[in-house]
């Protein structure tokens, strides 16, 4: 939809959000909210005291639309033109090896046969796992 070539009855029946992504996409680059706004209020024939009230409102109304993001310095975009980009690197140092797991039959999978367990149990030998079920009531 171009906002040129829409009536000022038509314009005024879409919401801000949809006009300012019009805009957007009309211009194709990022604007300062000051700006998107003003160029709606220019449309609307909005005068500048209802630019001071409503600017907060347009504010949060872009800031909960999902196809706008805000970027650095007060410039707000439409999402869509700041895609992600994800890099696979393929440099094999960084690769994982995969582990040799066996199925011997026992539900306990062991990772690493080499790990020494006796530490472990050996820091945890003085503590007792008390089930709350069978814990003695204060007082008895």
């Amino acid at each position: 939809m171009k906002i040129s070539n829409l009536k000022k009855e038509d314009l005024e029946t879409l919401a801000y959000d949809d006009i300012a992504f019009s805009i957007l996409t009309s211009y194709g680059k990022k604007m300062k909210i000051q700006s998107l706004f003003k160029k709606i209020c220019n449309l609307l024939n909005l005068s500048d005291k209802e630019f001071e009230d409503k600017i907060a409102d347009f504010f949060e109304l872009l800031s909960t639309d999902k196809r706008f993001i805000m970027l650095p310095n007060g410039y707000w975009d439409l999402k869509s033109n700041h895609a992600k980009k994800v890099e696979i690197d393929d440099d094999d140092d960084d690769v994982i090896p995969d582990l040799d797991v066996s199925d011997d039959g026992d539900d306990d999978t062991h990772f690493d046969e080499d790990n020494d367990d006796d530490d472990i149990e050996d820091e945890y030998k003085d503590l007792v796992v008390i089930d709350p079920d069978e814990e003695e009531p204060d007082g008895l």
